[in-house]
């Protein structure tokens, strides 16, 4: 099976050693997504602002792969302080309420005490196109 990366250009993914997204066939891998804002590496205090650029920058990541946040089927969402996650549920909902994917939230630590929010998702193109 042929595979592609694609990255977003944040120096993480050289530091680290991953990518933003894998396409596999039709199955599209996002990597773990926080808020930065790559074209300047800044990060908001807000974690409404952090959900919505993460979404943003997973959306950017499924289009260079042909695909897009409709095509999500599976979405992990991952919060240092779990009584946060509600005030993302309007960000949530505009994003995938016309094809909401199957999802989970886990409370746990981030790399980096800025990142309030980060996720991850599995779409599967139905175009079949890359």
């Amino acid at each position: 099976m042929n595979r592609v990366r694609i990255s977003s250009g944040s120096t993480f993914e050289a530091q680290i050693g991953y990518c933003r997204a894998v396409v596999a066939g039709d199955w599209i891998f996002v990597s773990g997504t926080t808020g930065f804002d790559y074209a300047n590496m800044t990060i908001s205090d807000d974690i409404v602002q952090q959900a919505e650029q993460s979404l943003k920058n997973i959306d950017a990541a499924l289009q260079q792969a042909g695909s897009s946040l409709k095509d999500v089927v599976r979405v992990t969402y991952v919060l240092p302080d779990a009584s946060q996650f509600e005030r993302c549920w309007p960000v949530l909902r505009r994003y995938f309420a016309d094809a909401p994917p199957a999802s989970m939230m886990i409370s746990a630590g981030l790399l980096d005490p800025r990142m309030k929010i980060e996720i991850e998702v599995t779409a599967l193109r139905s175009s079949g196109q890359a």
